[in-house]
């Protein structure tokens, strides 16, 4: 089950804290790739308390547009919506298995967290700055 093998147990855990809500939608602050095929994949942002500095909460892309560059696309939109609200960085608490993914793209591994919603995991903490126009 899932991209890399979770199981229904662990994703009936993590999905409260991956789901898209109404008042994400309404801050303008997701974005969704899509084709004449369907949902590509979905990415969020939202401001942090420290200034400039903003959470990249989801970055999704379904699985059979994975390896595309539907990532890479939603990652750089990301990049310009924070940047367009005065981002100067996105925090990224990241799946292990996406680390590299958004390492490849510039972020740096900058420790660990806990997870938001599996109790008792850590997930890599990266932090990506975002460059000026």
């Amino acid at each position: 089950m899932g991209q890399w093998g979770y199981d229904a147990e662990f994703l009936r855990q993590a999905a409260p804290a991956l789901l898209i809500t109404e008042a994400m939608i309404a801050d303008g602050f997701v974005l969704v790739a899509e084709d004449w095929h369907g949902l590509l994949g979905v990415a969020a942002i939202q401001p942090m308390e420290a200034e400039g500095t903003f959470d990249l909460s989801r970055l999704f892309v379904e699985p059979p547009a994975i390896c595309t560059g539907i990532g890479r696309t939603l990652f750089d939109a990301v990049v310009a919506l924070a940047r367009n609200k005065g981002g100067a960085r996105l925090s990224i608490l990241s799946d292990p298995f996406a680390a590299t993914f958004y390492e490849s793209l510039g972020a740096t591994n900058i420790g660990d967290a806990p997870s938001d919603a599996i109790p008792g995991r850590r997930l890599p903490l990266l932090e990506y700055r975002i460059p000026s126009v």
